[in-house]
């Protein structure tokens, strides 16, 4: 039977079980939310950076024009163009650009995600898309990841998982623990924006002036593109170039 496995942070992650699985990675605020954006947009070339040195040797390596976007600490990086905030990257920043992107939890999951055979993006946005490749493909082995914050669990990382697995058949899959818990949350689930705005992070958002980034966030199936990274580049799973709306 296949096996769906959701790990609450990517602390969790044990490099060695990775090989032959699909990884999927949610930082739901912020970084899979707008990676996806990114590349939805239109980027030329979409780079997740594990850290602002990974990010710095890979603008040294890409032609000029490169945009720098991320955060550090929840706070945008001292000489980067751009932030963490989906609404930064519109098309007409970023289409036909290459975005080198980093991040605290998100992109640093990613990278620790590397040893699965394929690593995918995912967030409330896209969960029922990430839902759908992932019972199509055909893989025997899922792991959720949860970005996690500092190594401790995230509401809104949970809620991410929670929604893809509440769009998959779930009595064809071997589920773990926390799997039985996101899909019984998913079932529960009537408000994911109510849900967003309760956890630590979202209740800062929207003290903050961050409202509609959370009403962005909680746009459940408002995309169906499914982001891949390979050799460190992220695409449309499959391969295909993604053109700006």
């Amino acid at each position: 039977m296949q096996r769906l496995r959701v790990l609450m942070t990517r602390q969790e992650i044990v490099p060695e079980r990775l090989p032959g699985a699909t990884a999927v990675v949610v930082d739901t605020l912020l970084a899979t939310t707008t990676l996806l954006a990114i590349l939805e947009n239109g980027a030329r070339r979409v780079f997740p950076a594990e850290s602002p040195g990974a990010a710095a040797e890979l603008c040294s390596r890409l032609d000029g024009g490169v945009l720098r976007g991320g955060e550090q600490g929840a706070e945008r990086i001292e000489g980067y163009d751009l932030g963490p905030y989906p609404c930064e990257y519109p098309p007409e920043v970023v289409s036909g650009r290459d975005v080198v992107f980093v991040t605290t939890n998100g992109t640093r999951a990613i990278a620790d995600a590397a040893p699965a055979d394929r690593v995918l993006v995912g967030c409330p946005r896209n969960a029922p898309a990430v839902a759908r490749h992932l019972e199509e493909s055909g893989t025997g082995s899922v792991y959720l990841v949860c970005a996690g914050s500092g190594g401790r669990f995230s509401l809104e990382d949970f809620l991410g998982a929670a929604l893809i697995v509440g769009h998959m058949d779930a009595g064809s899959w071997l589920l773990n623990d926390a799997a039985w818990l996101a899909l019984d949350f998913a079932r529960r689930l009537d408000d994911p924006l109510a849900v967003l705005r309760s956890g630590r992070t979202g209740r800062w958002f929207a003290e903050n002036g961050h409202l509609d980034t959370l009403r962005f966030v909680a746009e459940v199936g408002a995309s169906g593109l499914v982001p891949e990274v390979r050799d460190g580049r992220l695409l449309a799973a499959g391969g295909a170039e993604v053109s700006a709306r």
